[in-house]
């Protein structure tokens, strides 16, 4: 409602922008109005493709910002402290429900060991507790079936034989929270290899060279963002080129900048926001020729 307040003192008119409180069962209808030119989402796969279903069947320009399993890959020529300091941040931003946050740490053979005991020490010395405590590092998630959903793909992981680094358990107080976790040793028959992990959960793995580590980064269907940590130049140039995603973050975390663009490749989504390629999206280009 506050941002309605503020398009008005904008100067735009009056029902410029408006926040609807409607349910799920009501957005097809208002997709379809004749009124609404566009549609643009941020939201999970499944929604994706019901909102882009109903967009294209009106002929009507969507932009998907879906989900995602970004990889944060870790060289041997990185700096390891750094690079685990910011693949915890990376990882519990929002207390882990983020669609960019760091999922999967792809780490080379040289550095896996010291990098996952850094790692694993920091993920387990985070604050976890009240959010409106400026202590707590690490909330909440926001549902109670987030929750379980999150605690049911590790717990399918260590059946098949995941080690457990740090976590791996909800810890025993009120609230949906869940401990911050560590899992080593992922097979391709886990779940959470192929899944969306979306809470304070962590994959590690060790990779022998850089072909593995763009082939463990692009195996999943999703394709938002990516981290490489690596300072070598080349090195650098040669993973921009192969990571499937929306973007590749050398030696930080992604982060949602207004003046860049973003969005994803593959289940994702498609379709950029923010920055001028954000604006352009929801215009309609004329051509004009002149003889």
């Amino acid at each position: 409602m506050y941002l309605d307040d503020l398009f008005e003192k904008g100067g735009f008119p009056t029902g410029s922008f408006r926040t609807l409180l409607i349910g799920s069962s009501e957005v097809a209808a208002v997709i379809e109005d004749s009124r609404v030119k566009a549609v643009t989402l941020t939201g999970s796969e499944p929604a994706g493709r019901s909102v882009a279903s109903t967009a294209g069947a009106q002929i009507k320009k969507s932009v998907l910002e879906l989900g995602g399993s970004d990889p944060f890959i870790v060289m041997p020529s990185a700096d390891l402290d750094a690079a685990s300091t910011v693949a915890v941040k990376a990882r519990i931003s929002n207390n882990g429900q983020s669609c960019i946050a760091g999922k999967r740490f792809i780490v080379h053979a040289d550095v896996y060991d010291e990098f996952a005991r850094l790692f694993a020490d920091k993920m387990a010395a985070l604050v976890v507790g009240d959010p409106m405590d400026e202590s707590t590092e690490l909330g909440p998630l926001a549902t109670e079936s987030g929750r379980n959903e999150l605690a049911e793909l590790v717990d399918d992981a260590v059946a098949k034989g995941a080690q457990v680094l740090t976590g791996g358990d909800a810890p025993d107080r009120s609230g949906w929270f869940y401990s911050p976790t560590v899992l080593a040793g992922l097979t391709d028959d886990m779940r959470i290899v192929m899944e969306e992990a979306f809470g304070p959960v962590a994959s590690l793995y060790r990779v022998a060279d850089r072909d593995e580590a763009v082939r463990v980064a692009n195996q999943t269907t999703f394709g938002l963002s990516s981290a490489v940590w690596t300072n070598d130049a080349e090195e650098q140039d040669w993973f921009v080129r192969r990571v499937e995603a929306g973007a590749v973050f050398l030696n930080g975390m992604t982060v949602s900048y207004p003046e860049l663009p973003f969005g994803g490749v593959k289940d994702s989504g498609y379709g950029r926001e923010l920055a001028a390629a954000g604006i352009q999206e929801f215009c309609n280009l004329k051509t004009v020729w002149k003889a």
